[in-house]
């Protein structure tokens, strides 16, 4: 058996030029078997499919064949963020150019835990990193792998600023992650604010930070993961100012707005936060990860110093070698910074903001689409990209079972939201190539689905009702 061949090195080319060709043709014969936005079945067809195909995880002798197989298989089984009709997520379809870059990564296979490892990544990582920080009118970032580390990293950095009796201020609506990290850190049980039109309530918050004794960290959102709504962030900010409270904001979804000039307006007030979450594989068609969190005083990243001789040994620091531990709490860490700094480099300010402007502008398309069709309720607007929206007249009971039953057909992945007390199905729009022909054969699909299944609902109920006159016998004269 010949020795496997390296990707970086002299022959890493041509070892690694028709080993692409082999994935790039099982990506598209893996596309056509599955041929919809996920595969058809539900879990337990698609588990006995990919174990058929799989067969012997670790033979004893190795298949030539399996890199086919295997990327074959997990097309097959894929749910496709690039369909239109898989809308569910805030799981974007990532750019071609991001993912030719990610794949220079892979084979670089830097690692930024020491300069030595990383001589040009590091240096690239700086440069990117507090670009992107004064874009949110902060002074540095770190790179994280998405917005629930991000949020972790905003309150370990106020727990070390203000110690670790800082006590977290969130609504309602806020990201599950947020009372997890302050679980996590062991810092008082969280002050949860009520968000009853799904923002959260400046009043309530007022009322909070005056009543409970501080410090005080307030966490705000723009861009909630249900609705996609933002959070009266001006309000806020003064609130946190006249009280002394620290401010972090979770833009995770919504900081791609930030290279619109038409929509960034709807971020005001972030300028403000202490600390700011961003989430470029959302709004910015990054293969994951891509998060990062903005820090308006670089001071504050002092908290993550931290020293092993073997990586950062003080005569090293001392002549120059940059420590780059204090910049993350992992230790190997790979260059998510390379396809980011392609993708801005690439597309530009211009280019992401017409991305960010064509979804946006889809989701306002098809919440019309919603709004005028006798058959369907729209919870509201869509803020960012999102559309909330439910058959009218129909019981959480049938939308639940609608989302389910195109799921499990394999004709569409929607999400579920529950407001105002009701269930609602999610079409969260991040695919720039969605036509208004796509929305409207979504929304057909939808319609089509909760048809069948009143349909048999109330065949069941006459059914029953048969049954149990026929149990009963005549009625008595």
């Amino acid at each position: 058996m010949s020795t496997p061949s390296l990707a970086s090195g002299p022959e890493g080319r041509d070892a690694l030029r028709p080993l692409l060709d082999t994935v790039l043709d099982a990506l598209e014969a893996g596309a056509q078997a599955r041929g919809g936005p996920l595969p058809a079945g539900g879990p337990d067809a698609v588990t006995a499919r990919l174990h058929a195909a799989v067969g012997d995880v670790l033979p004893q002798d190795g298949d030539p064949d399996a890199l086919r197989v295997l990327v074959h298989a997990l097309a097959e089984g894929a749910a496709d963020p690039a369909h239109p009709h898989c809308a569910a997520h805030l799981h974007c379809p990532p750019l071609a150019v991001a993912t030719a870059a990610d794949l220079a990564a892979s084979v670089l296979n830097p690692s930024l835990d020491s300069w030595d490892q990383a001589p040009a990544a590091s240096a690239l990582e700086a440069l990117v990193t507090r670009a992107l920080a004064r874009e949110a009118s902060a002074s540095d970032a770190v790179v994280t792998t998405g917005g629930t580390e991000s949020n972790h990293l905003a309150l370990l950095l106020a727990r070390e600023r203000h110690s670790a009796g800082v006590r977290l201020v969130c609504g309602a609506n806020a990201h599950h992650s947020l009372p997890r990290a302050a679980w996590l850190l062991g810092l008082p049980d969280p002050v949860i604010v009520p968000a009853p039109a799904g923002t959260l309530d400046p009043a309530a918050l007022d009322e909070a930070l005056t009543t409970l004794p501080g410090p005080h960290l307030v966490a705000a959102t723009a861009g909630t993961t249900d609705a996609g709504l933002i959070d009266p962030l001006p309000e806020i900010a003064a609130l946190c100012t006249t009280h002394r409270a620290r401010l972090h904001i979770d833009a995770a979804y919504g900081g791609g707005l930030l290279f619109s000039d038409r929509l960034r307006e709807r971020l005001a007030g972030l300028e403000r936060a202490h600390t700011v979450t961003l989430d470029l594989h959302k709004l910015g068609w990054q293969p994951v990860a891509a998060g990062l969190l903005a820090v308006r005083q670089p001071r504050d990243l002092a908290a993550l110093k931290h020293h092993a001789d073997y990586l950062n040994a003080d005569d090293d620091t001392a002549a120059g070698l940059p420590d780059l531990l204090g910049r993350s709490l992992r230790t190997t860490r790979r260059p998510d910074i390379l396809k980011i700094a392609v993708t801005l480099k690439s597309l530009g300010r211009s280019g992401l903001g017409a991305l960010v402007d064509k979804v946006c502008d889809r989701a306002r398309e098809f919440a019309d689409l919603v709004r005028h069709h006798p058959a369907f309720e729209l919870h509201d607007r869509p803020a960012i990209s999102t559309v909330l929206f439910r058959p009218a007249h129909a019981t959480d009971d049938t939308v639940a079972a609608v989302r389910r039953s195109l799921l499990h057909q394999g004709r569409a992945v929607l999400g579920r939201a529950r407001l105002d007390g009701r269930l609602w199905l999610k079409a969260t729009l991040l695919n720039p190539d969605t036509s208004p022909a796509d929305l409207t054969a979504l929304l057909t699909l939808v319609e089509e689905a909760a048809e069948q299944i009143t349909e048999e609902a109330d065949k069941a109920v006459t059914a029953a009702e048969e049954a149990d006159a026929l149990v009963e016998g005549p009625s008595p004269r």
